[in-house]
This record gives C-alpha cells, structure tokens and sequence, in this order.
C-alpha cells in the first residue's frame, strides 16, 4: 500500500512540477511575444514614418533643383542617396499619375507635384525599397532576441522550478516517512490489543497479564493520537490557567508505570510544588513526551529520576544517549535520532512547540550510551 502511495506521490510531484514548468513559461511566452509585438509595432511604425518623411525630404529637395534651375537657367542636377531611385514626370504625363504615398513593387513611392511645371515637370516621384530590407532585419533582429529572452527565461524557470520543489519534495518525503512510521507505532498496540482481547475471550477468565498488556497498549494508542491531534493546528484554543505541576506530573507517571514496569524500568521521583500559567492539557502532554521518549530509548532494567522543583523540572534516563552533533537537530519536526526504538519523531518537537509557547527554556545533555537530561526551566 505504502509502495503505491509512494509511487503517486512521486507522480504528484512531477505533475506539480511540470504544472509550474507550463504555467510559468506559458506566461512568459504570453509576455515575451506581447512584449515582442508591442516592440515590433513601434519600430515598424517609426520606420514607416521615417521613410515617408525621407521620401518627402528628398522630393523636396529635388523639387527646389528644379524651381532653381528655371529659375536661375542653369543645369539641372538630382542628389545621389543611396537606396533611393529618382523619376521626373512631364506635364505631358499629368493624367497618369496623381499625387501621393504608395507601395509598389515591394517598394515605397511618394509622387509630389512640388515642381509645379517647371521646366516642363509635373511631378517627381522618390522610390526606395529601403524600408522592406530594414522590416525584415527588423524582424530577424525582434524574432531572434524574443526567442533568446525565451530560451533564458526556459533555464531560469528550470532553476526556479527546481528550486520550487526542492522544499516540497522534502516535505513529501517526510509525509511519507511520517505515514510509514505512524503506521508501524499504530501496528504495535491494535496487534497487542487484537491478540491480548483473542487470549481474553478463550480463556473466560480474570487474566491480570492480558489486561495488562491491553491497558499498555490502549494508552500508547491514546498517545499517539494525543500527538497528532496537538498537530492538528485546526483544533479549539483552550484558555489558560494556574496549574499544580506536581499533580500533572504524578497523574503521567502512574500513566506510564504500566508500560515502565514491563520493561523492568524504576522510576524514581523527586516532586515538589510548582505552578505554572499554562493549558492543562498541554502541560500533561508535554510531561507525557518527555517521559514516553525516555522509556522507549531507555533499556531493561534501567532507571528514570524525575525531579521537579519550582520552576525546574528534570528527567534523566540511562538509555542510550544523544550524539553532540544531533543535539541540535532532535526538536525538528519528524526527525527521529535513533531507529533503535519506534516513534515517529513529533514528540520532542511538541515538547519544543509547547515550551516556546509558554516561555520555558528546554536544556539537553547527553552522552552516548550513558543517557540523556532534559531540564525545563520555568
């Protein structure tokens, strides 16, 4: 089952990511060609303008030539302008043409009657085929820099898509590893339950060792779901109140001398008055993890002293210890220190949760194979 739920997270996670890929490019491709045309339009536009006015200057020019060489009865010379090409119509051709701006030929043509018949001229007309040479560079120059703004755009959302789903791939992981691991911790008890009510029922009697066993395994189920229900962000927020610590943590200790005293644990306590601003059910729960935590890493035969003083509390365990380089790391949500006992590694990130909230400071020493202290400083 968890093989397959894998596998679709894992589909999940291509899907979301070629999502992203789609969504981002398709928009940058939407910007990028508007852009584009946006760009296109105003040179095309200033092109034209420009060569309109060129064709006007130069039939100006050559029309002033014209008045002046009447004018001044000397020869008639015409501008030479690269790309351009220069007719003079006589008058005795006025009916075929008439005045104006054109395309032609692929080409651009101003016809102008500036000349007014001198020297017999009706019109001049300026050709070029210019413009069309600079609209296709115009086009090469906008189609080649759009489609390498793209192909950046291409890499850069690769980066970012990658970046993107570096934390969600992550987190996915850490789903999946918290679903097995919950699993597994949920297996445990339901099977002792299942086997201890199976024994219960075919016997027909008192069996003070089933019942055992089946109170254990109800309340590491009820802490489990205690856990997860304190995940569960959504849940009603209680009010605050003067609470006496050393009632909670009697109640917690009594609540796990069940499950102490089946792994030949001693549990020793050293428990004064102390009160605490806090939501009743919180402080239990954050006694509970505690503890919880230093049975299941403490072994057989071993011994847990608990100490609570006004505005101190300690436990300390001779179970198997905390490496230095992780002390750091051991409040982080799922992460678990040691495969050596289950757990599903919430329980000391709520614990880190609860004190931030409340103001306690959490002190940890360890030493492999020697055991762990925790000390809350109210």
């Amino acid at each position: 089952m968890f093989g397959e739920r894998g596998i679709s997270l894992n589909d999940l996670e291509k899907h979301s990511f070629y999502s992203f890929l789609a969504l981002y490019l398709g928009s940058s491709l939407l910007f990028v060609g508007l852009s584009a045309f946006w760009y296109y339009s105003a040179q095309k536009n200033a092109l034209e303008s420009e060569t309109y006015y060129k064709l006007v200057h130069l039939a100006d020019i050559i029309s002033g030539r014209v008045i002046n060489a009447q004018m001044k009865g000397i020869t008639l010379e015409l501008p030479h302008e690269k790309g351009f090409e220069y007719s003079l119509i006589p008058v005795s051709q006025k009916g075929k043409y008439s005045e104006g701006y054109f395309e032609s030929d692929a080409a651009k043509v101003l016809v102008s009657d500036a000349p007014q018949e001198h020297l017999g001229i009706e019109y001049v007309v300026v050709r070029t085929k210019l413009y069309f040479t600079q609209l296709r560079h115009l086009q090469n120059e906008v189609l080649t820099t759009a489609g390498i703004i793209f192909l950046l755009i291409v890499l850069i959302s690769f980066v970012l898509a990658k970046l993107f789903m570096k934390p969600v791939h992550k987190r996915i992981e850490q789903i999946e590893g918290f679903i097995q691991d919950v699993s597994h911790e949920l297996n445990t008890p339901i099977t002792a339950l299942k086997m201890s009510a199976s024994r219960a029922i075919k016997k027909e009697k008192y069996d003070k060792k089933i019942l055992t066993n089946i109170s254990i395994s109800t309340k590491q189920l009820e802490t489990i779901y205690n856990s997860l229900t304190y995940l569960n962000f959504t849940q009603n927020q209680e009010i605050p109140r003067v609470v006496e610590l050393s009632t909670v943590v009697e109640r917690v200790v009594n609540y796990y001398e069940e499950l102490s005293s089946a792994k030949g644990i001693e549990i020793v306590t050293e428990i004064e008055q102390s009160k605490l601003l806090i939501i009743e059910s919180r402080s239990e729960l954050l006694f509970s993890n505690l503890l919880s935590n230093a049975i299941k890493y403490s072994m057989p035969e071993t011994r847990i002293t608990i100490i609570l003083k006004e505005g101190l509390f300690i436990i300390k365990d001779e179970g198997v210890g905390i490496a230095k380089e992780k002390l750091n790391t051991i409040f982080e949500l799922y992460k678990r220190d040691s495969n050596i006992a289950g757990g599903f590694g919430v329980g000391l990130n709520i614990v880190k949760q609860i004190c931030d909230e409340y103001g306690i400071k959490v002190d940890v020493s360890s030493t492999l194979g020697e055991g762990s202290e925790f000390r809350l400083i109210f």
